[in-house]
């Protein structure tokens, strides 16, 4: 299973600066003030305050296990197709769709009982057969193997981690739609020194723009030099690491990372000082991995009063869903994982009161062929997602399931499924939620005029 964490020369540079130097050289640490900014503005934060967080499900989500048709004959068609990796039909529970009707009835995996409750309360919206694609794309298009309508590297994970991340399936990588969004939107916060796009996952292409940089943390808080504390503990080292920084230096090359590693060292404990002195949240997160993350992004939304930010955009992700084999047994543990996180994040949010201004939501790789290779599937392409938060237009499904036929009209071989909606789309939404404007969405997302619809009215107010 590939993940953000594998080893390649680029990542090897790239965390061995983040290891001098918090994120490091590449993240452009300078632009992050923390302290100043907090000591300096604890105004109350505006109302206009919004928070977009992305889960990456990384290693390509079978979500044919997802979202499943309960209904006679749609199960029918499931199990038949599915085989060994079908779900149980008394398992799972229906969903009842506000809206959404294609003559099957659909449920969702045993493991998201809080999601499933979410959908029902209407604070989560599904997305469904979703994925990378350069325009529109039938079967005969795909079959043509036209190069304008398909994505360079089908089914590879790492192509598709950075065109999910990038949204630009058709153009060598530059930058994330994540980091495109903060470029546009960055100027609305009223303190520019602060980076407005953190990961608690490492490095990501999503949030890699032209002039905002990732910041990232631990589950723990910032990251730094060891023993560079501030000064609360071991302040003797602390003060020395200062000091030899600062020393004069006529290499422009040691000068600057001499800048950025102090800048490194001095926000990574202002950032310790600021999280250890927030108010303790009454809402428990889950121990695991993705709930510690979620956890950190909560703390973070809680300290934008002081921040003089009334935008963030925020990077998660849970390894783990290239289920090759053994895919009952590790959807059954990771899918619980992932329902308790995002939904104590829901209930951390309603106690910040900022339910409403925050949204959440899922991507992956791909999801996985509808057939089986005997206990697991095999990549695929169109899958389906989850969106959650106050102001999503929740308790429905939106854009089109696939036909659940092998050979059937969105079926490219196996059942991988053709998208019927983009991650442009998909992005578009939720950038126009977030305050795009329709002048910048090309911007964002150069090739969101190709797709008929720009917005899929899972959000509201867009």
């Amino acid at each position: 299973m590939l993940s953000p964490y594998d080893l390649t020369r680029r990542k090897f540079i790239g965390n061995a600066c983040a290891a001098v130097g918090a994120t490091g050289v590449l993240s452009a640490l300078a632009q992050l003030r923390v302290i100043g900014a907090l000591a300096a503005d604890a105004t109350t934060a505006s109302s206009d305050y919004k928070a977009l967080v992305c889960i990456f499900l990384y290693g390509g989500n079978d979500a044919n296990n997802l979202i499943i048709p309960v209904d006679t004959t749609g199960y029918n068609l499931y199990s038949s197709q599915r085989t060994a990796i079908a779900l149980p039909q008394s398992t799972v529970t229906a969903l009842k769709p506000a809206k959404y009707s294609d003559g099957f009835t659909y449920g969702m995996h045993p493991g998201m009982v809080e999601l499933q409750d979410l959908f029902g309360a209407g604070k989560m919206a599904i997305l469904a057969n979703t994925g990378t694609l350069v325009r529109p794309t039938t079967l005969a298009n795909y079959m043509s193997g036209n190069p304008a309508f398909l994505p360079p590297q089908l089914f590879s994970h790492s192509d598709q981690q950075t065109q999910w991340q990038s949204s630009l399936s058709d153009q060598p990588f530059q930058t994330g739609w994540g980091g495109r969004l903060a470029d546009i939107i960055n100027a609305i916060n009223t303190n520019s020194s602060i980076s407005m796009s953190v990961s608690v996952a490492g490095q990501n292409s999503f949030q890699v723009g032209q002039t905002t940089s990732e910041y990232s943390v631990s589950t723990s808080g910032a990251i730094g030099l060891t023993g560079a504390t501030g000064g609360t503990i071991n302040p003797v080292r602390y003060q020395a690491q200062l000091d030899l920084l600062s020393q004069t230096e006529k290499n422009l090359f040691n000068a600057a990372f001499a800048n950025t590693s102090t800048s490194a060292i001095t926000d990574s404990a202002l950032l310790t000082s600021v999280i250890s002195g927030a108010t303790a949240m009454q809402t428990k997160f889950p121990t695991t991995s993705l709930g510690q993350q979620m956890s950190m992004i909560a703390k973070l939304i809680s300290a934008a009063p002081q921040s003089g930010l009334k935008r963030q955009v925020f990077f998660a992700s849970i390894g783990g869903f290239d289920t090759h084999t053994v895919q009952l047994a590790t959807q059954n543990s990771l899918y619980p994982q992932v329902s308790q996180a995002i939904n104590a994040f829901y209930n951390a949010t309603v106690e910040l009161g900022v339910q409403n201004q925050v949204t959440s939501f899922t991507a992956s790789d791909f999801s996985r062929t509808y057939n089986t290779n005997g206990d697991g599937a095999d990549h695929g392409w169109g899958s389906h997602h989850m969106i959650v938060g106050g102001a999503v237009n929740g308790g429905d499904i939106y854009g089109a399931m696939p036909s659940q036929k092998l050979g059937g009209p969105d079926d490219t071989g196996r059942g991988r499924w053709i998208p019927s909606t983009s991650v442009d789309q998909y992005a578009a939404t939720l950038a126009s939620w977030f305050g795009v404007s329709a002048t910048n969405l090309p911007v964002v997302l150069p090739n969101i005029g190709r797709f008929a619809k720009s917005n899929l009215g899972f959000m509201s107010g867009t």
